[in-house]
């Protein structure tokens, strides 16, 4: 992938600033995980590929013992050989209307009107609308579709993908080999 030094400057803040996990946690992580791959058109490929962290992450949390369950799932893909948060996608079911919504982290330095898309293996692609950014990264979601459900508990790859400053397409895989499982810990 061939990134500017601008961008690469603005992956490193967001790294620093990771959500709730230290930087040797995912550098630790990210040497057992497997190298992902990285799809740019015709772009050298200038920095390490992003791996995705083993596994789906689920949680859910309740603010008080009076509150209902949130839940949520998480994944992230960083780059392999530095730990550098690229790409995190946050899965939760709000208690109050039971719907799945998603929320991708992406990184700084993208052409914002280009928005992000969300495919599944090879099928439709999703647009989402990129709502704000802030040091860490810039933010994007949507309530996700049954459609767009069945595919991801069913497929095999997510693919994450936005353009940088030079409108160069960004591709980042995230597995969905656990994802199934996870969602049903979840909803």
């Amino acid at each position: 992938m061939k990134m500017s030094i601008k961008t690469a400057i603005c992956i490193a803040i967001l790294a620093a600033g990771s959500i709730g996990v230290s930087h040797a946690q995912q550098a630790q992580k990210s040497k057992a995980a497997p190298a992902a791959t990285q799809a740019t058109p015709a772009a050298p490929q200038a920095e390490p590929a992003p791996a995705a962290q083993p596994g789906w992450n689920a949680r859910c949390t309740s603010a008080s013992r009076a509150a209902p369950l949130e839940c949520a799932m998480e994944q992230t893909a960083v780059l392999s050989k530095t730990g550098q948060l690229i790409v995190l996608v946050n899965i939760r079911v709000p208690a109050d209307t039971k719907a799945p919504v998603a929320l991708v982290q992406l990184p700084l330095g993208l052409h914002l009107p280009g928005g992000a898309k969300l495919h599944v293996d090879d099928g439709k692609a999703t647009d989402l609308q990129i709502q704000t950014c802030e040091n860490r990264g810039c933010y994007a979601g949507s309530a996700i579709a049954p459609d767009l459900l069945a595919a991801l508990r069913s497929g095999k790859q997510l693919k994450v993908s936005f353009q940088n400053l030079g409108k160069e397409n960004i591709t980042i895989p995230i597995p969905l080999t656990d994802f199934a499982a996870a969602y049903d810990r979840i909803k």
